[in-house]
């Protein structure tokens, strides 16, 4: 019997068939630590959450897209009027979400 492999997939699609899950999971949290496309968990009790952090989602957002209210690049932290923020705009949640769509 033979194993056929097949051609590696490409990481947009591997994200897109991980429709269940939430799009931040592509991205380590910086809250609990846990490691890209694993679950976040309760630091206490190792209890796996269905949803990620909200530190989680911010980093997400803040890799993935561009922030339309303080005008700045992914990866750049949001702003306001010099000071950085510690969460990004609403607006960029939104238009990460969009992205991902």
């Amino acid at each position: 019997m033979t194993i056929r492999a097949g051609a590696p997939m490409p990481d947009s699609l591997r994200h897109f068939m991980r429709a269940k899950h939430h799009p931040a999971r592509a991205v380590p949290c910086p809250h609990c630590g846990a490691h890209a496309h694993r679950p976040c968990q309760l630091r206490t009790r190792n209890q796996l959450l269905i949803q990620p952090h909200p530190q989680r989602i911010s980093a997400w957002a803040q890799l993935t897209a561009c922030c339309p209210e303080c005008q700045v690049e992914p990866t750049t932290p949001c702003h306001d009027e010099g000071r950085a923020r510690t969460t990004v705009h609403a607006r960029r949640y939104q238009e990460a979400e969009e992205t991902a769509a």
